[in-house]
């Protein structure tokens, strides 16, 4: 089932079967992860559904929360469908770098193509926060140097459990 809620002109907020989940029992895994997950090209719920069970099914990690789903209207390169975008709190014993790379591949595995910034793209996976750590490197940036300038991130976050 899918619940809609019109929250202004430019901004809804989806809720379904798996985006606004939260786990019971407590992970085996060392760290916690969130990312922001976004995209506007193609089905972008069905893929966040198939994103939601490709994740449940891996081993290496255990979905601990998800939240609504945000359509929002794109920013930087504005000539694009809206994007949907929310946030999923995993549990991982990866270390951040690995995890990176394990996020790329799974952009990837979802046709993700990189050709410029703010492009359409059918899955954009970001490490928002790895537990408390800062890490700041050529390669991954956390917390995520731009998480509070995004409604696209801060709405659906503001409905994650701590």
């Amino acid at each position: 089932m899918i619940k809609k809620r019109v929250l202004s002109e430019s901004l809804m907020l989806i809720t379904t079967t798996c985006f606004a989940y939260k786990k019971v029992q407590s992970s085996t895994h060392r760290y916690q992860a969130t990312i922001g997950i976004g995209g506007n090209v193609g089905d972008v719920l069905r893929r966040f559904h198939h994103l939601f069970f490709t994740l449940q099914a891996d081993k290496r990690v255990e979905i601990l929360q998800t939240a609504p789903i945000l359509k929002n209207p794109p920013f930087g390169y504005t000539h694009q469908d809206d994007f949907l975008n929310s946030v999923i709190v995993l549990a991982t014993s990866m270390q951040p770098k690995v995890f990176l790379d394990f996020l790329m591949r799974l952009e990837k595995r979802f046709s993700r193509k990189r050709s410029f910034a703010n492009a359409p793209r059918t899955l954009d996976l970001d490490i928002l926060f790895f537990d408390d750590r800062v890490i700041d490197t050529k390669s991954l940036k956390v917390p995520h140097p731009q998480w509070m300038k995004r409604e696209s991130v801060l709405i659906p976050l503001s409905s994650i459990k701590r």
